[in-house]
């Protein structure tokens, strides 16, 4: 085994060793070129045949070609004349950077013998970029007290060419009070410093502009400049110096943020950074947290308020406002707020009940919502106005002290305004006022009020006759404004006869599309026009609806040949026309009388002889059919003549007939006799009639039997249907109103509200009000019981008389509330005022509500009364 791996390997050895030989015996020659960059498309760059001793023509049958290893190819070989020319445009600095020399490596293969050459193009450098800084401009800041032979370090700039093309010097001007120090790296690079020869003086000059130059050696030089900016900074030997001790300022409560408190100044004689000054505030006492109340612009002193001030909490503040320059000498002054009280509280707008959508035919006087406003303030801050900001139909009632109701004011129309964004504006009576708006959306439900209408008085139509089944002929359009069910229209083709049949067999409507078709073809000799009746209805309860009359032309097409009337063709005898020998030139002969039953230029005739027996004898008159001699008759004519005449109409395109008239030219009647009795009959014509009357005849005995089937079946149909309905026991739906639905989560009101309500036996008149001590109370009693006593039950005849309900249990009761709320909102104007002293121990007597309200005790248990108060107490 150990013999047989050292063979192997020995194989292996001789293999690879075979290998290289062949390959270095391949690349027959070599050759090496040099170029310069940036050369343009097409440059020569060597004779690759002349250096390589090869000929043209074996260029050419070796089919010679470059393979390079990138992707780009640089040069292309012309093997017409065997020469390298530059194929892309070659950049240095793209292809070896700062790497010297630059050079890429080709092959050139040939086939019939195979050879391989290997050659080498050198790009050269040429001065085509000039140096450059990293930036145009360098910020230097030195102090004025600076050390003479202090070192500050630059950029170096830098260039992309090589050798003597690269950057070669830099130079420093002016060098009044620097120098420059360049110094080179082991590496080939440099390090350039500017050394400060002269001390600097700021009270002399506070700033100092050099340039610092870049050369390279290149021909032409090429350069780069960055200008260098000197600042001189001042020695900090003054301190800030706050022009008050003490600032004294006030501002009113609820500042916006970023209001102005006051302004902090102070000044130091020194200059630049040093006479900067910054403010701050120091030590802030985490107690009162006036972090969050002020800040202090840190260069211009100004106190800026960045909290809400709120008087009721604090009253005045005393803050410490430290002044410091760059160099940290500081100084102090002292700045006292006082906030000055305002009317800090606008009133708030609660919602007790918002109903949306109304339905657009509600009566003006409709309860749409019901708000509660209340404000934190007292006096006149807290006194409070409710209005509607914008126009719209509807206004504000004052129901209770604090209780509005929002109710329409006049009839709504949806399709004038489909929802309404009412904004209600609640405003108190402080200086200045304060106000809160709050917006609410309704929308206006749809009540089919609307019928659709055409967007034409009269339709008219064209339609060609002979026209296909089932083909277009026009498209009716009506709009109805208003929505959903209740716009969605059906069109309906009226019944109306047209020449006793109904119209449905002529043309049919589209439902949804309102697209007219012809339901057969249409023939103008019979019917020249339509007379519809389309009416457009829409889906609402009870639907409405609106007619438009269409109009459909029928147009003639040639589709009818002319008919002769004269002379009559018959298959059993032979009429002729005599021409007395002795007839002068224009006889009239006959006349062919011919119609058309087309119309228009399709009913036009003209007449033609087609053939004679003597075409030289007669001619016929071109509009009138007249048959005239057109010479003198002479013995020579034959007795017996047939012309045949052609009549043809104007059409497009054109139809005609034939007719044949015998002429018989002879002075008496035997003689035309003689001549005509050899005339052949026509039995062609005979055979023909009699199969079109037989067939007529089987056509009309078929439809009459068909047509008594279908009478007899239909009369059955009927028959038996009316007997299934009188038999049956199906329920009958009843008809509702189109707006009657169940209102039920829908209505104006909710099932259960709480209303400051009091009654007496004339609540409308009396003022009575309930006494309190540093609070409102209200005394509820729940709508659904009150409802139930006599007192109530009067007083809602009148309000559900006119109305539908619906038989449900929860959906009446519902109803009930809603209207025993709103009759308790309109009524409930009365107040009781009681007067207690102060201290008084829980459950002492203080009044009788029952006996001064005039109301039973069980009243109250049964409608559930209870007390409301406007605050939290009670």
């Amino acid at each position: 085994n150990l013999y047989e791996k050292i063979k192997k390997k020995k194989n292996v050895t001789s293999l690879v060793v075979i290998l290289c030989l062949f390959q270095l015996s391949s690349v027959t020659g070599q050759a090496r070129y040099s170029i310069p960059e940036e050369q343009p498309e097409g440059s020569f760059v060597g004779n690759i045949a002349r250096d390589l001793g090869l000929d043209v023509a074996r260029l050419m049958s070796g089919k010679a070609r470059i393979i390079f290893k990138g992707s780009r190819q640089y040069v292309d070989l012309n093997r017409d004349k065997g020469t390298l020319v530059i194929k892309e445009r070659i950049d240095r600095e793209e292809l070896c950077g700062k790497t010297t020399p630059c050079s890429f490596n080709f092959e050139v293969i040939l086939e019939n013998p195979i050879q391989l050459y290997r050659v080498t193009v050198e790009v050269t450098d040429i001065n085509d970029n000039s140096p450059s800084f990293p930036k145009d401009k360098i910020n230097l800041k030195i102090a004025e007290n600076a050390a003479v032979g202090t070192r500050f370090s630059l950029v170096n700039a830098d260039d992309s060419d090589v050798l003597i093309n690269d950057i070669q010097k830099y130079i420093l001007k002016p060098s009044d009070n620097f120098k420059l120090e360049v110094q080179n790296q082991p590496d080939g690079g440099r390090f350039i410093e500017m050394v400060l020869q002269n001390p600097l003086d700021r009270e002399k000059e506070e700033s100092h502009t050099l340039m610092l130059i870049a050369s390279d050696g290149g021909e032409p030089h090429r350069s780069g400049t960055v200008r260098i900016h000197i600042t001189v900074l001042d020695a900090n030997d003054n301190a800030p110096v706050c022009s008050q001790a003490v600032y004294k300022t006030d501002v009113r409560e609820n500042s916006p943020e970023g209001t102005v408190v006051t302004t902090v100044s102070a000044n130091d004689a020194d200059k630049g950074v040093n006479g900067e000054v910054t403010y701050s505030i120091p030590h802030v006492d985490l107690s009162s947290d006036f972090s969050d109340l002020f800040t202090v612009n840190k260069q211009t002193g100004i106190i800026l308020i960045t909290g809400l001030i709120d008087y009721e909490k604090d009253k005045k503040y005393e803050l410490r406002i430290e002044a410091k320059d760059h160099g940290g000498l500081t100084d102090s002054s002292k700045v006292i707020i006082e906030v000055s009280d305002v009317n800090d509280n606008a009133p708030t707008i609660n919602v007790m009940s918002f109903t949306s959508p109304v339905s657009e035919d509600s009566p003006p006087g409709t309860t749409v919502g019901i708000i509660n406003v209340k404000d934190l303030d007292s006096g006149d801050n807290g006194q409070i106005n409710c209005r509607i900001e914008q126009k719209a139909p509807f206004k504000i009632k004052s129901s209770l002290r604090n209780y509005y109701t929002l109710v329409t004011d006049t009839v709504l129309d949806r399709e004038s305004v489909s929802e309404y964004n009412i904004s209600v504006v609640a405003t108190d009576a402080g200086i200045p006022p304060l106000s809160t708006k709050r917006t609410f959306h309704l929308k206006v439900s749809d009540v089919n009020d609307n019928a659709p209408v055409f967007s034409q008085s009269v339709y008219s139509a064209f339609i060609l006759e002979n026209n296909t089944p089932g083909v277009s002929l026009l498209t009716v359009m009506a709009k109805d404004p208003d929505e959903n069910q209740n716009a969605r229209i059906s069109y309906i083709l009226e019944d109306t006869n047209v020449g006793g049949s109904p119209v449905s067999e002529y043309v049919s409507i589209n439902a949804e599309s309102g697209v007219v078709y012809a339901v057969r073809s249409f023939d103008y000799e019979q019917i020249k026009q339509l007379m519809l009746i389309i009416k457009a209805q829409d889906g609402g309860s009870p639907p409405l609806s609106s007619n438009v009359t269409v109009k459909i032309l029928v147009q003639d097409q040639n589709d009818n040949p002319p008919q002769v009337l004269y002379p009559v063709q018959t298959g059993g005898s032979v009429v002729a026309e005599m021409v007395p020998r002795s007839a002068d030139v224009g006889y009239l002969v006959t006349k062919v009388v011919a119609v058309d039953v087309d119309s228009g230029q399709n009913a036009w005739l003209s007449y033609k002889l087609q053939k004679a027996t003597d075409r030289a004898l007669f001619e016929v008159g071109l509009q009138n059919g007249e048959i005239r001699t057109v010479r003198q008759v002479t013995d020579k004519d034959a007795v017996k003549q047939r012309l045949s005449v052609i009549v043809e109409d104007n059409g497009q395109p054109s139809r005609s007939a034939t007719v044949i008239v015998n002429v018989a030219v002879a002075d008496s009647f035997p003689e035309v006799l003689s001549e005509f009795t050899d005339f052949p009959h026509d039995k062609e014509y005979n055979d023909n009639l009699t199969f079109y009357l037989v067939l007529a005849l089987a056509v009309v005995s078929f439809l009459f039997i068909t047509s008594l089937v279908v009478i007899i079946s239909v009369k059955i149909y009927r028959w038996r249907q009316s007997r299934v309905l009188y038999q049956s026991n199906l329920p009958v739906i009843p008809y509702y109103p189109p707006r009657y639905s169940d209102t039920l989560g829908t209505g104006t009101l909710q099932h259960v509200y709480n209303y400051e309500v009091c009654r007496t036996t004339d609540s409308r008149k009396s003022d009575c009000k309930f006494g309190r001590a540093g609070s409102q109370n209200v005394l509820i009693m729940d709508p659904s019981r009150v409802f139930a006593t006599p007192f109530f039950t009067l007083n809602w005849m009148n309000y559900f008389g006119n109305m539908h309900f619906i038989s449900s249990e929860l959906t009446i009761k519902w109803q009930v509330q809603a209207f025993i709320l709103v009759f308790l909102i309109e009524t409930s104007s009365c107040q009781i005022r009681y007067s207690v002293p102060e201290e008084m121990r829980k459950g002492s007597f203080v009044g009788n509500v029952a006996e001064d309200l005039g109301i039973d005790a069980k009243i109250l248990r049964s409608g559930g009364a209870r007390i409301v108060s406007g605050d939290n107490s009670e």
